[in-house]
């Protein structure tokens, strides 16, 4: 009972163990060479700031989610980062300031949150992430979406659907008459919720003509064929008409360069994408329970239009069959080393003995190894046993 007390964690953390943890370095490294085929160049931000630097600008919209701890070296106050896309922002303003623009950055690393949620009750996980800074153009959001969608097709998901959001619509609708503070947090969260009749309620506080706006918005969301004919049907003001052109246009160019990819479009959803200030997107599979990528249009402290795509790492797994077990070869202690590294390249893992007089067959057997060495040749355990069962 001791050593299992000694080896509880908190809540929402875990340790990953064989084969688990190589499947997923394996998937990193894959997702970043995907990435790099498209000119992403990998960055390394540290797991660890000052608070007033990892929370800066937009990333304050995330301060409720961060661990903080004091430094000891120099008593101010440092923050775990929560996510990376704005530690990406920050080295791209400051650090590669110089460099032109576009500049398109990736990276990997984990990432602490103060609470998990239901569908995802990490509280620490995985990202692997892509960042065009310096080009407000339609053409970036698209590529980083078909960079994700793609990668994640190569690695095997499955049923991967996208869905567009536009959190930057609902605030150009009410610029021109903005409502109390108290009010919109009511209508956010109606919206959120996709609770009509609570819409429907707050109309003699919004307006007859932008709560019936607003109902329609929300009544026209889902497969992107059918929300964007009621989309573009709504009569808008001209800031949120300009939004809505450019979600127009992402869609179409997502239409032609991935035809099968299934779209859909929420224009009101805001949850999570608090710091994005234009078209948004969800990444969804058939076999994951929750979204296993999320991105958007944002913009950096310094102001630069940028756009990126963050895909989490154990949600991307859910979604994946489990991998092919990997062939394990046993090696008798007197292998020639010559071979053995001949062996490990061309592919095979391969687990040496230790000891010498040992029963070969038995030792692989409780390694887990499929092959054993024998006259110089890989040859299969089972098959080796049921020759030996058979006699």
């Amino acid at each position: 009972m001791q050593t299992l007390a000694a080896a509880l964690l908190p809540a929402g953390l875990m340790d990953v163990l064989p084969p688990a943890a190589d499947f997923e370095a394996q998937t990193v490294e894959r997702l970043m060479r995907h990435f790099a085929g498209f000119g992403y160049e990998r960055v390394k931000p540290p797991l660890i700031e000052f608070e007033e630097t990892m929370l800066a600008g937009s990333a304050a919209a995330l301060a409720a989610e961060t661990f903080r701890l004091m430094d000891p070296v120099s008593q101010r106050m440092l923050a775990l980062r929560p996510d990376m896309t704005m530690q990406v922002a920050r080295i791209a303003s400051s650090r590669l300031a110089h460099r032109p623009r576009p500049l398109r950055l990736g990276y990997s690393g984990q990432v602490m949150r103060l609470r998990g949620t239901q569908l995802r009750p990490e509280r620490q996980f995985g990202e692997v992430g892509a960042e065009i800074v310096g080009s407000d153009a339609a053409a970036a959001d698209v590529e980083v979406i078909v960079m994700a969608a793609t990668a994640l097709a190569d690695l095997g998901v499955s049923g991967l659907t996208v869905d567009l959001g536009l959190p930057t619509l609902v605030p150009a609708i009410l610029a021109d008459d903005p409502v109390a503070p108290g009010v919109e947090d009511r209508l956010r969260l109606a919206l959120d919720r996709k609770d009509l009749a609570a819409i429907a309620a707050m109309a003699p506080v919004l307006g007859d003509a932008r709560a019936g706006l607003l109902t329609r918005l929300v009544a026209g969301n889902g497969p992107a064929e059918d929300a964007l004919p009621t989309l573009l049907s709504l009569d808008l003001p001209p800031v949120a008409a300009a939004e809505r052109a450019r979600l127009v246009s992402v869609h179409e160019q997502l239409r032609h360069q991935l035809p099968s990819l299934t779209l859909t479009i929420d224009p009101v959803e805001n949850r999570g994408f608090e710091y994005h200030s234009g078209v948004t997107s969800a990444l969804f599979a058939a076999a994951a329970p929750d979204e296993i990528g999320r991105g958007g249009r944002y913009r950096t402290e310094t102001g630069e239009a940028s756009t990126g795509v963050t895909l989490f790492i154990a949600s991307v797994i859910r979604a994946l069959s489990c991998p092919e077990p990997q062939r394990r070869l046993f090696l008798p202690l007197a292998t020639d080393p010559q071979t053995a590294r001949k062996l490990r390249g061309e592919g095979w893992i391969a687990v040496g003995a230790l000891e010498d007089g040992i029963d070969i067959m038995a030792e692989a057997h409780r390694l887990g190894c499929t092959h054993v060495l024998i006259e110089g040749a890989p040859r299969s355990l089972q098959a080796l046993v049921q020759r030996a069962e058979r006699g």
